[in-house]
């Protein structure tokens, strides 16, 4: 029996501000993964601006969404990866969006009008550098990797209970 679920991971953020790129060089990474190893049927990679209802969009329907951003902190610690599940206080979290209106303000807004996914998860990643520009901080590059295998590996971890029931 196959279990058909959708999954929608996001990466939010802006290829013109450096380190603001980590969610769409992960949604990248993803893609190229992929083409040798397929994602499961019902996945969809996507970018957005950050903006709330473009992203409550991407994830309206969803049984999983996973979503990838930049996050600010104090004090920081480039690189370093924050694992967020909607249910353990992603909006208490000290570490905040790297966009005018964060992740916060989107999974508010979707709450009160009742199109939240059926699980969210937020992988926030610190940068070290959201000047103009492109490229990744070496800090930030170096999650890229093993950031998009814990991403397929949380799909694959949806799977499975979803396949159990």
């Amino acid at each position: 029996m196959t279990t058909r679920t959708r999954i929608a991971v996001i990466g939010v953020g802006n290829d013109l501000r450096r380190d603001d790129a980590v969610g769409w060089t992960v949604i990248d990474r993803l893609r190229q993964r992929a083409v040798g190893r397929p994602l499961p049927p019902g996945t969809v990679l996507a970018t957005c601006d950050g903006d709330p209802v473009r992203l409550i969009g991407l994830w309206e329907g969803a049984d999983l969404a996973i979503v990838v951003d930049a996050a600010h902190a104090h004090p920081a610690h480039p690189g370093l990866v924050h694992r967020l599940d909607l249910d353990a206080g992603l909006l208490q979290h000290p570490a905040t969006s790297s966009h005018g209106l964060g992740l916060g303000e989107a999974v508010e807004l979707a709450r009160v009008l009742g199109r939240l996914p059926g699980r969210l998860v937020i992988y926030a990643v610190e940068g070290a550098d959201s000047s103009l520009g492109t490229g990744l901080s070496e800090a930030v590059k170096s999650v890229v990797g093993p950031l998009a295998e814990d991403v397929e590996a949380e799909i694959t971890r949806h799977r499975h209970a979803a396949a159990r029931g």
